[in-house]
């Protein structure tokens, strides 16, 4: 009787888990749909910088027609590009950031949370 009732148990703790692992499994798969790529200005290889700001170092270029997310943004060094003038600067991965002066958002101002 006793090892029934441990299989049981090991059978409805591993659907327990499945169901769990299924349901953060959508919540990450949700997260990454949400995620909106914006386009980089036609015709310009963007400069991304360490922080934001021009006297931060370039790390890296972006190929003309790149596609960028934006997971915060933040103010920093003023910058005059295809899309106006401004000092607010998207953070598109770890450690990079680009003006928002090439970044064609559809909005002068903030469209993501600042940066903590």
């Amino acid at each position: 009787m006793t090892s029934i009732k441990l299989k049981r148990s090991a059978v409805a703790l591993a659907a327990t888990a499945g169901a769990f692992l299924t349901v953060i499994g959508s919540a990450a798969s949700a997260s990454a749909l949400d995620l909106r790529y914006y386009a980089v200005a036609p015709g310009v290889r963007l400069n991304v910088r360490s922080g934001p700001g021009t006297s931060y170092n370039i790390v890296r270029v972006l190929a003309e027609g790149a596609k960028v997310p934006i997971y915060c943004q933040t103010p920093g060094t003023t910058v005059t590009g295809p899309y106006g003038t401004s000092n607010i600067w998207d953070n598109i991965d770890n450690g990079e950031f680009v003006s928002d002066a090439y970044v064609q958002t559809g909005s002068d101002g903030y469209i993501a949370p600042r940066c903590g």
